[in-house]
């Protein structure tokens, strides 16, 4: 059908009906319901949404229970469907409202039901949100949260804490109140302060404070929202810390301050993004890329090592840092696809962990360190051959030191940084 017979129909319908649609967050329950959106329900011929909504109204409301954009467009057909014959209809008749919990405009599933509803008559009433009950419990302004849904989605409550801000937590399905602070807990953050509001609007409502550890694996209402102040984290303005910020041993190699500069510039990891290093060593790399990305997984088969690199972890605050002992690529495989990959060691399986990052995505930037001229010649090889854009740079530092009272440069070993991109046809867009 073209668009003027489809206009024509739908104006057609609507002469016939005269269908005026509401989309309307219902806040935390009748009691905080807008004065707007309690007005137009009053007038309500056909109220639509989840059970637990559509029950706070009494039966002599014509109601059906349904959450999925489909199902709730199919009722509003049948309605239509059901009452195109009836004469008494005028304009502004025929209230179909469609409720949601909280605020329409707030993880809602609004966003997903509009695109279907296109050629009717829609209007979209705001509800108070869990997220503003909160705040006003706690008397803390909510314009500084970071805000993340949690109800049946899957949510990294580690890398969410870690952005610098306190992060209000939607929850529902598998992961509540309890499930997020068991994942804090596992970080290291036991001590890190939470707030749950349960049973927000209603007589059941309960405010409950405390800190990670004591809430990890205790039991919340289902209608629970949660509120985790931001993780502690080292002060930092660029990437590069200094070499004195890390505790070092002698027989635990470390990346030196202006080469970690260097692969964080190549990598550019992003706040939401996740990365991987292979052979972490003291976990200097991994912790640069802790605290400029999402979440980053850190592989290291040196038990010393790994010991050295959890506590370098804790210490600056790099608790979005997974530490895994074992070897490359097999305990690579278990792991998230990485958008960047720092491989400072590869324990002879380059081929073989570089493979297995182009199956995991194939558009993921690669760093490959080099302190030989071997594993340059080879990383550019590989990298060429799994059809990657490469780009080599040596890194020659020579620094300060003081002697007899004066000051003489002291040369350190050159580094290679080999940098591999995925190559695109023209016509493939980024």
């Amino acid at each position: 059908m073209d668009e003027g017979k489809r206009v024509l129909k739908r104006y057609f319908r609507r002469e016939i009906v005269s269908l005026n649609i509401y989309l309307i967050g219902i806040g935390c329950g009748t009691g905080s319901l807008t004065k707007e959106a309690a007005d137009i329900l009053s007038r309500a011929e056909f109220l639509i949404g989840a059970e637990r909504l559509i029950g706070m109204f009494p039966d002599s409301f014509e109601k059906k229970a349904a959450t999925r954009p489909e199902e709730i467009l199919s009722a509003i057909q049948q309605f239509e469907k059901q009452n195109s014959g009836r004469p008494e209809k005028t304009a502004g008749q025929g209230n179909i409202s469609v409720l949601f919990s909280g605020d329409s405009g707030f993880y809602s599933g609004t966003r997903r039901l509009l695109p279907l509803l296109e050629g009717y008559e829609v209007k979209i009433l705001p509800g108070i949100s869990s997220l503003q009950l909160l705040s006003a419990r706690c008397g803390r302004p909510w314009q500084e949260w970071r805000l993340c849904s949690a109800h049946g989605l899957d949510c990294d409550a580690v890398k969410e804490v870690c952005g610098g801000r306190p992060v209000f937590f939607l929850t529902g399905g598998k992961l509540g109140p309890s499930q997020l602070c068991e994942q804090l807990k596992e970080a290291g953050l036991d001590a890190l302060p939470v707030v749950v509001g349960e049973n927000l609007g209603t007589d059941g409502e309960k405010i409950l404070r405390g800190t990670a550890g004591e809430f990890a694996g205790k039991e919340f209402a289902a209608l629970s929202v949660m509120l985790a102040d931001a993780a502690p984290r080292f002060s930092r303005r660029t990437p590069g810390l200094p070499d004195e910020a890390f505790e070092r041993t002698e027989h635990v190699p470390m990346t030196k301050q202006f080469v970690r500069a260097a692969i964080m510039a190549k990598l550019a990891p992003g706040m939401e993004e996740i990365c991987w290093d292979v052979g972490t060593g003291s976990g200097s790399v991994a912790v640069e890329l802790a605290l400029q990305a999402g979440a980053v997984y850190s592989v290291e088969r040196n038990a010393e090592a790994l010991e050295l690199a959890e506590r370098n972890r804790r210490a600056l605050g790099a608790w979005n840092l997974r530490l895994v002992q074992g070897s490359a690529p097999e305990s690579l495989r278990g792991l998230p696809a990485p958008d960047a990959v720092f491989v400072g060691g590869s324990g002879g399986n380059l081929r073989e962990i570089l493979e297995l990052v182009q199956k995991k995505n194939g558009r993921a930037r690669i760093c490959i360190s080099a302190v030989t001229v071997e594993t340059l010649s080879k990383a550019v090889t590989i990298l060429k051959e799994l059809g990657y854009e490469t780009d080599a740079v040596q890194i020659g530092i020579s620094q300060s030191r003081k002697a007899a009272g004066l000051h003489m440069m002291t040369a350190q070993n050159p580094v290679w940084l080999i940098c591999g991109e995925p190559s695109f046809s023209s016509g493939e867009c980024l």
